[in-house]
């Protein structure tokens, strides 16, 4: 291997429902139809050298998924953008490559943006129920794992939660009914603390239940600025080496 990509991907509509097994197979088949020189590992059975840190869940769409790609040939990083996102479908988009420098990709990513739509979601039991559990010192959840039922706090990783009411509009007719937002920074913690499990918190705390299932994307995620209390970009490192 003579050079390691760190890629930005996005997750885009009906591609949210992929599961992360078959998002590996398509970005590996994308890889050798852009005939893009990966490296593979050693041993009776070579695998290619790509892997992946911090993916969301199934059913989640995101704007920041990242891989890691081996190469055994230098290659432009423009060329290896522009011809991977030719080969994924439509959903999967290549959005940024850097050449990774030094330290871990994954640790890098430390928190979360995650934005929650609620159709139909009342405005006044959505913001009373994050009051609640933003006062609460912890709420305890539970989710079935493979391990069976799990039973943790959801309070601690939630670093802000915030609520957005937006009017959907439609050209030339009037506002739609409203749909509830909501903003979230999640640190990622063990066990990982996933948007439906703060939703889970809130209608413990207030019992604030949406009346649809809530679309869920991804916004960002990187390290976790203790000023902001958002997360940073994790392509800065190799960007400011760009620079130098």
């Amino acid at each position: 291997m003579v050079q390691r990509l760190r890629v930005r991907y996005a997750k885009r509509g009906r591609l949210r429902f992929t599961s992360h097994r078959d998002i590996s197979r398509a970005v590996e088949r994308a890889v050798r139809r852009s005939g893009i020189p990966v490296a593979y590992s050693a041993g009776f059975s070579p695998h290619p050298k790509i892997s992946y840190a911090g993916a969301a869940p199934t059913g989640v769409a995101s704007e920041a998924e990242y891989l890691e790609i081996g190469l055994s040939s230098a290659c432009d990083l423009e060329r290896v953008r522009a011809d991977l996102d030719a080969s994924l479908p439509p959903g999967l988009d290549v959005l940024e490559v850097v050449e990774a420098r030094s330290g871990s990709l994954a640790d890098r990513l430390e928190a979360s943006v995650w934005r929650l739509r609620l159709p139909g979601a009342d405005v006044a039991a959505a913001e009373q129920a994050v009051k609640e559990f933003e006062a609460a010192d912890r709420v305890e959840v539970e989710r079935l794992t493979k391990k069976g039922m799990r039973r943790f706090d959801a309070r601690e990783a939630v670093r802000s939660v915030a609520v957005v009411n937006e009017q959907e509009r439609t050209a030339g007719q009037e506002p739609g009914p409203p749909c509830v937002i909501l903003r979230m920074v999640v640190r990622h913690e063990t066990p990982a603390v996933r948007p439906d499990d703060v939703l889970m918190g809130l209608r413990l705390v207030a019992g604030f239940a949406p009346p649809s299932p809530p679309e869920v994307t991804r916004l960002a995620q990187g390290p976790l600025d203790a000023t902001t209390g958002e997360p940073g970009d994790p392509f800065d490192v190799e960007r400011a080496d760009g620079d130098l």
